[in-house]
């Protein structure tokens, strides 16, 4: 596996950039993968992020955009505002989890 720098730490990471190994995360770096994607983090996007990352380890895969908008309460439009372009795979990549099955 490859590995980069990120906010100061050596972590592996995938060919698409996503962590390798989920347990690697932690806030500075999530801070961090939103900044390089352009996000600007706010109370929304970290409890988004706090409940993939729950919701990861409890289910054993990522879940997807309908889940995250019935489990959250939030409109699937909200979620592509927040994460404009490809939602699903940029909560992902910022939470420090593998993109959801199915994502391109």
């Amino acid at each position: 596996m490859p590995t980069t720098t990120i906010a100061g730490t050596q972590v592996e990471v995938n060919e698409e950039g996503f962590l390798s190994n989920p347990d690697d995360w932690n806030e500075t770096l999530g801070t961090e993968f939103a900044r390089l994607i352009g996000v600007e983090m706010s109370e929304e996007h970290w409890r988004l992020v706090k409940f993939l990352r729950e919701d990861y380890k409890s289910q054993g895969e990522t879940p997807t955009l309908r889940r995250v908008s019935t489990q959250l309460g939030l409109p699937v439009k909200q979620l592509f505002t927040m994460f404009p372009g490809k939602p699903a795979k940029k909560m992902s990549y910022v939470a420090g989890v593998p993109k959801p099955k199915g994502c391109v």
